[in-house]
């Protein structure tokens, strides 16, 4: 598991190519990150299922609830097949793009 942190914002990706063992590990270390907003990075994956990318809805419902963005960047996936309750974009630019417009969102009081 890599971690960037950005400013406000913390992008983990996973190295071991294991998606529930990473799912498990951040999971695990949440409480280090729960203050930033969070980028999951599994860009490398390919096929995923939709039912893997929703193994992710309740530490992003959890993240939500305090008020913090959380976000899903991976490239091989129907992203309309997915849950609307997660955030799942194609690059990291993207999702970078949604954390601001959802900060700014929260600012307003939306």
């Amino acid at each position: 598991m890599k971690v960037d942190q950005k400013g406000h914002t913390v992008c983990i990706k996973d190295t071991q190519g294991n998606l529930d063992s990473f799912l498990a590990k951040v999971t695990h270390e949440y409480k280090t990150f729960e203050k930033h907003n969070i980028i999951i990075d599994i860009r490398t994956y390919k096929n995923l299922s939709v039912a893997a990318i929703n193994s992710f809805l309740p530490l992003s419902k959890i993240h939500k609830k305090a008020k913090k963005s959380f976000v899903i960047a991976t490239s091989d996936l129907d992203h309309n097949a997915v849950s609307d309750k997660l955030a799942v974009v194609r690059s990291l630019q993207e999702a970078h793009d949604i954390i601001e417009m959802e900060e700014i969102e929260r600012d307003l009081g939306f």
